[in-house]
């Protein structure tokens, strides 16, 4: 676990870091030769679920996808998000982090947050749990999905939250939606890898949820790039295969016993 950890923080200023999200074993399998970190986002609420926020995912939601997912992330860091409400203090952070970890094997663990989040940060390294920080919009407290850093007094915010988490000890943070000339600041001065979302091209890495990316979803959110259409692909298999069963031509004998 400490040498994935290492490998990433070795990136910062040399390297772009690679991460998606996954929620099941054959995701996980597939991107996990292109990535540097596989993530286990609360996202899978909206994605999965159809929830309307990440509010509602719970941990033992979070824990069962990532013990799918452990099974196949060989090569990537496996990191998972901390759901709502399952960190308000740190003595409930700790329990419910040592969970996660001992349920499903990954190698850290992210949360959502600047400095009401410090001293739940440091508690959780001091017991050896590496933690994924998370600036800008912040989608477990958010009220609007609006990006971050316009006006000076949210930037000042932003900035010093950044070294704060930094100063706490996470080993990278998640900016969410930040104005270009922030992110850029924030990477410049941390000395931890940032990895981006709508956060410009500045940041160390870049995020981005895999079932946006390959046209699952049909969230049009502006930090999104579509690199593929399955659900165009899934559409004409199924189309395919209502053909082939109503004219007889599925199954064969080579598909029966």
């Amino acid at each position: 676990m400490q040498k994935k950890i290492l490998t990433i923080k070795s990136k910062k200023n040399k390297s772009k870091i690679i991460c998606l999200t996954a929620y099941s074993k054959n995701t996980a399998s597939i991107i996990d030769k292109h990535c540097d970190i596989i993530l286990v986002g609360d996202s899978l609420g909206s994605v999965l679920y159809n929830f309307s926020s990440t509010k509602k995912v719970t941990l033992d939601m979070m824990i069962e996808h990532s013990k799918s997912v452990r099974m196949g992330v060989k090569k990537s860091l496996m990191v998972v998000d901390m759901p709502h409400n399952t960190y308000r203090n740190p003595k409930e952070a700790l329990s419910n982090a040592k969970k996660i970890i001992s349920k499903t094997k990954c190698d850290a663990i992210k949360l959502e947050g600047g400095k009401k989040v410090v001293q739940i940060i440091k508690t959780l390294i001091k017991n050896k749990i590496p933690v994924m920080g998370h600036l800008g919009v912040l989608p477990q407290s958010a009220t609007n999905f609006k990006f971050k850093g316009k006006e000076t007094a949210e930037r000042k915010i932003i900035l010093r939250d950044s070294k704060l988490l930094e100063e706490a000890g996470v080993f990278s943070i998640v900016l969410e939606c930040v104005e270009s000339s922030l992110a850029k600041e924030i990477t410049k001065t941390v000395k931890v890898p940032t990895i981006g979302i709508g956060a410009s091209a500045y940041c160390d890495g870049q995020v981005l949820v895999t079932d946006d990316l390959i046209g699952l979803n049909k969230i049009k959110a502006r930090f999104v790039k579509r690199y593929s259409n399955i659900e165009k692909q899934i559409n004409d298999a199924a189309l395919k295969f209502k053909k082939d069963v109503v004219t007889s031509k599925f199954p064969t004998k080579k598909h029966s016993y």
